[in-house]
């Protein structure tokens, strides 16, 4: 069993205590005069401050620290208690295979965005966030919207010419004097006069 000698303290009478407090303090007082900076393990500093908290502040006299000294020991004893292991937050980064595969895919498909390309992922099995994959564009000093390419009236007309319709509207008068309304639309994929 270990004997701490504050422990022995607490078995001890008033009278006795009261004698051997006064002979630590006088040797105490002697130190000083030898000693002009004590040398503290954290065990020390950490027990100080503890018992500084217990002891009304008028008492503080008899240690031979500062009080501003002791309650700094203080603070970062709470402090240390209540301190949790660090971490970077946010999410981990991503593998660096799957930032390669990001990277050639915009590389290659310029039009792409990283929503698009968040979908070709999941379509190959890779489950990303759009976040990650704007994050590692940026990253690789690449565009996250989908980078646009110059194009003429001619050439979206040619490659929305499956889906593009258009229409005119005119009229023509009888020789009986009455007026015919004519609507007509024309698919543009077949005709081809709307794409030149």
């Amino acid at each position: 069993m270990l004997h701490h000698p504050l422990l022995a303290l607490l078995v001890r009478g008033d009278a006795a205590k009261d004698l051997e407090i006064l002979v630590l303090r006088h040797q105490l007082a002697v130190l000083r005069r030898q000693v002009s900076r004590p040398k503290l393990e954290p065990a020390d500093r950490a027990l100080l401050a503890a018992l500084s908290r217990a002891l009304p502040r008028p008492r503080w006299s008899c240690f031979f620290v500062k009080p501003d000294t002791l309650l700094r020991w203080h603070r970062r004893l709470v402090a240390g208690a209540w301190t949790y292991p660090h971490r970077q937050p946010g999410r981990p980064p991503l593998d660096e295979q799957l930032q390669q595969l990001i990277v050639h895919l915009a590389t290659d498909n310029p039009r792409w965005g990283y929503q698009r390309l968040q979908g070709e992922l999941l379509r190959l099995g890779v489950q990303v966030s759009a976040t990650a994959i704007r994050t590692t564009l940026r990253r690789h000093r690449l565009d996250p919207a989908p980078r646009g390419i110059p194009t003429t009236w001619r050439a979206f007309l040619r490659q929305q010419a499956a889906g593009i319709l258009a229409c005119g509207f005119f009229t023509v008068d009888t020789v009986w004097l009455r007026r015919l309304y004519v609507l007509f639309f024309i698919e543009l994929d077949s005709e081809g006069a709307g794409c030149s």
